[in-house]
């Protein structure tokens, strides 16, 4: 998925961000009522369409700290950047931060993209390099996790960062606090994962 950026000195940067080549893909109605187990495996559905943190999920299965390498910061133009529609409820000016979510010995899990409203960000994440959830609890945010869309489908720059074959899992979701949207989330996972969660379906 290209974006076309705009640098602090307002020049046009072209800049990618890993959306998945969809094959299939849920919105809110199956998000609630969850898919067959034939399509995705208990286990992965509750991964993907529980409201948990997936930062702690993550911790849990691998018993390893959850840690992430920021790859890219960057302040967005007006047109969406290919970003889920929902991102009409992120105030402008935006902000997209991409991370890897991986083990503290080095596995990568997950792959992150959010948007920010960019005069916001920094009250929020004190510390970048610290995945959201860190950020968010160590200063008692009260959250809820609104997942809006569920995907199935191909990336070849998340084949290469994985080690793992596609076709991957993914989803959407909003953040809430007090009543507004505070962030768009879109997140892959790894098949690595089968290694704890079992066959994906």
């Amino acid at each position: 998925m290209t974006a076309i950026l705009k640098s602090d000195n307002n020049t046009i940067l072209t800049h990618q961000w890993h959306a998945l080549d969809i094959i299939w893909k849920g919105g809110e109605e199956q998000v609630k009522r969850g898919l067959p187990h034939h399509q995705l495996s208990p286990a992965w559905q509750i991964l993907l369409l529980g409201d948990g943190s997936p930062t702690r999920n993550l911790q849990l299965l691998t018993t390893e700290n959850t840690e992430i390498d920021l790859i890219d910061m960057s302040l967005i133009d007006k047109s969406g950047d290919g970003a889920p529609v929902q991102i009409e409820k992120v105030l402008e000016p935006r902000l997209r931060r991409q991370v890897w979510l991986r083990t503290a010995s080095g596995q990568i899990l997950a792959y992150a993209a959010s948007w920010w409203n960019a005069n916001h960000i920094d009250k929020y994440l004190h510390n970048r390099s610290l995945p959201i959830w860190d950020s968010l609890s160590r200063s008692y945010t009260e959250l809820y996790r609104d997942i809006q869309g569920i995907y199935y489908g191909n990336s070849s720059a998340l084949e290469e960062a994985f080690g793992e074959k596609g076709p991957f899992w993914g989803r959407h979701y909003l953040f809430w606090h007090n009543r507004k949207p505070l962030t768009l989330i879109y997140e892959v996972f790894s098949p690595y994962l089968r290694k704890y969660l079992g066959p994906i379906s």
